[in-house]
């Protein structure tokens, strides 16, 4: 059996947040979310191992791991759980954390946080 290099697995983080709790709108933010992610890290569909979604408990319309689906990635590991409900949190708010096979460096990852989520990683760069 023959061995071949493999590319380390990193892990790459976003979020987003919605203005209306309707699935429509939720596809759309979370696919928006996907597609910047995609495009800052120049990431391939094969280098995907699995991606894991929070929503906070006021969503109600729609699993995020549905709008993945929609956006190609209905072949890949998808997993949706609810984010910790804390006081003074941002609401209407869906998170992802992507795993990828990727040489990129860790410290060059391009992290994506839209819309109202800017917030919540302000250290960093745009």
């Amino acid at each position: 059996v023959g061995w071949s290099a493999v590319s380390p697995v990193r892990a790459l983080r976003g979020a987003t947040t919605i203005d209306e709790d309707t699935r429509e709108h939720l596809h759309d933010r979370v696919i928006a979310l996907l597609e910047a992610m995609f495009e800052r890290n120049a990431i391939d569909h094969d280098q995907l191992v699995s991606v894991i979604f929070t929503a906070t408990a006021d969503i109600h319309s729609a699993f995020p791991a549905e709008a993945a689906r929609k956006f190609g990635l209905g072949d890949v590991p998808l997993l949706c759980a609810q984010e910790l409900s804390i006081d003074g949190g941002t609401p209407w708010c869906v998170r992802v954390l992507m795993h990828l096979e990727s040489d990129t460096p860790r410290a060059e990852l391009h992290h994506v946080y839209l819309e109202g989520a800017r917030s919540l990683r302000d250290d960093l760069p745009d």
